[in-house]
């Protein structure tokens, strides 16, 4: 059953419309977008496609898969929509990141594209970075030209039952997702961060999380970050090279 019927069940009078979103292809990024603008509004931007520890793969484009569709196509259609959301005072931009960039070992600039070496765990880890960075540039940027937007981050702790996983089912990783179920967010309660950061009492630049066992399950809260996702310098790099990649320019000064 699809989300929107899915939905249309619980809430009969919701109105809802499907935008067809490819965030492999820029170019569908750039349509989605466009339909997008022509909305009355657009009150939030929810940044939650994303793909997990797959074999090596390449985007429309040819980037790396994980960095293409997890932080690239993210970048992209943020940049493309700062105008429109910019005119709904208090919108907001949410950022998924993962646990997972706690353990990244930071951006592989001689081999951004992965045609070097690959290993699917550590460029999904440097993917979920590359989110913390946007989070953090994003943020810096908007706040120095007053934007009327805010920017949020989540992460949904660890979520098992979800299509995210199905290249991690198997091995040693999918032994441990299944003795880790019961200790694990289903995805109904992976999503509450997610909730939070969009529609809850948040700050500018603040990042949510669930805040039982571990970080991994539970309520959502204020969630911890990893010192480079503090790395303003760094940050500011990968805004760059993000500009460079995708060819999209978000047209906002760097911060002082």
């Amino acid at each position: 059953m699809s989300a929107t019927a899915r939905i249309k069940q619980i809430t009969p009078n919701a109105d809802l419309a499907f935008l067809p979103l490819d965030q492999a292809d820029l170019e569908s990024v750039r349509a989605a977008a466009e339909l997008a603008s022509k909305e009355a509004r657009v009150d939030a931007l929810v940044n939650n496609a994303g793909v997990m520890m797959t074999p090596l793969m390449r985007t429309r484009q040819g980037f790396e898969l994980q960095l293409g569709v997890n932080h690239l196509g993210c970048f992209a259609l943020t940049s493309l929509l700062l105008p429109k959301l910019a005119e709904t005072k208090g919108s907001r931009i949410v950022i998924t990141a993962s646990l997972a960039d706690q353990s990244a070992k930071g951006i592989d600039w001689s081999d951004l594209g992965a045609e070097k070496s690959y290993d699917r765990y550590h460029r999904y880890a440097a993917s979920k970075l590359g989110n913390m960075l946007f989070l953090l540039e994003l943020d810096r940027r908007l706040r120095a030209v007053c934007s009327p937007s805010v920017v949020t981050g989540c992460h949904p702790g660890l979520a098992i039952g979800t299509d995210l996983g199905r290249y991690s089912d198997s091995g040693m990783f999918g032994l441990f997702l299944k003795l880790a179920k019961p200790f694990a967010n289903t995805p109904a309660t992976g999503a509450w961060p997610t909730l939070l950061a969009a529609t809850g009492p948040v700050t500018s630049d603040g990042y949510y999380g669930p805040m039982g066992f571990g970080a991994i399950k539970g309520a959502a809260g204020a969630a911890a970050r990893s010192e480079m996702a503090q790395d303003t310098a760094l940050a500011e790099q990968f805004w760059d090279a993000s500009i460079a990649m995708t060819g999209i320019d978000p047209g906002l000064p760097p911060a002082a």
